[in-house]
């Protein structure tokens, strides 16, 4: 049966193919570098196909920055939760259109309580 579904169970080979953001290049990176950087970002708490996103746009990153993506990601081994996912919103608003952003919100560190003056 023809579908444009995803497949469930992908080839053993030892380099697996994807295409760029625009669907016109391929790109192919070794399995052992992608099983690699999607099992980082499960173990981080994404789920299958956020981790799958997010790898195969810093493989695609790591590569035409050359740098190997162990390196890279030893680098983000070291940060917190919340750093991790700051630095994935900047990488992904890299990759999207400039319409489209991600962002997050940092808590501002003043009260406004107790830093505004009302006259009576």
């Amino acid at each position: 049966m023809i579908s444009n579904l995803p497949l469930e169970q992908q080839s053993n080979t030892d380099v697996r193919q994807f295409f760029d953001k625009f669907f016109l290049h391929p790109v192919s990176f070794p399995a052992a570098e992608i099983d690699a950087t999607v099992g980082f970002f499960l173990k981080n708490g994404f789920d299958i196909q956020s981790a799958r996103s997010v790898s195969i746009i810093l493989l695609n990153q790591a590569k035409a920055d050359n740098v190997s993506i162990f390196q890279l990601l030893d680098s983000l081994k070291q940060l917190s939760d919340v750093q991790l996912s700051q630095i994935i919103a900047q990488v992904l608003n890299a990759y999207r259109e400039k319409t489209s952003l991600l962002g997050y919100r940092i808590k501002p560190l003043t009260n406004t309580f107790e830093t505004r003056n009302i006259v009576v």
